[in-house]
């Protein structure tokens, strides 16, 4: 099955210039969708996760029936202030500012085997941020994992992990 077909492409989104890679019409076909999550949890059974960790917020709907799937765990990183009770904190550059994630204190056992997800690899500061966070709470970071990657963007060369994804955009 051809993924691709299942991606929409919107011009202009969220702002002029840019090109929104929409994974709503996968989400809705059910067999699309099924196809993707098994051909995700394929790739990634050889690095043995023993928590899946969804970032904010499509990657929550990647990785919680992905974690399902491969009988593990899951958790979310979050922005700032979305998370109750004690978190940690990372914060991180954008290319106008920063931003902030957190992850709730507890959630990670130290050397806990984990994977991230989320739904597209741009630049790749997001993720990078994740994995950094995640170490810092004990995580045993053992690869990212994305539905689409736009490849012309770079955004695996600021991951020091194995990055797995489905669908790749050369422009």
């Amino acid at each position: 099955m051809d993924l691709k077909t299942h991606i929409r492409g919107i011009a202009d989104f969220p702002k002029p210039g840019i090109l929104f890679y929409d994974i709503s019409p996968l989400l809705a076909h059910a067999e699309a969708w099924k196809e993707a999550v098994d051909q995700l949890a394929e790739a990634l059974r050889p690095h043995k996760p023993e928590l899946l960790v969804g970032i904010e917020s499509r990657g929550f709907l990647i990785a919680a029936p992905l974690a399902l799937a491969l009988g593990t765990g899951f958790i979310m990183v979050r922005k700032h202030g979305k998370l109750p009770g004690d978190k940690v904190a990372h914060s991180y550059d954008l290319e106008y500012g920063t931003d902030t994630i957190e992850v709730q204190a507890d959630a990670v056992k130290p050397g806990q085997r984990v994977v991230v997800l989320d739904d597209l690899l741009a630049t790749g500061g997001t993720m990078a941020a994740a994995v950094s966070l995640l170490r810092r709470v004990g995580a045993d970071v053992r690869a990212a994992a994305f539905l689409v990657e736009l490849t012309f963007l770079n955004g695996r060369d600021k991951l020091d992990v194995p990055s797995v994804s489905l669908m790749s955009y050369d422009s």
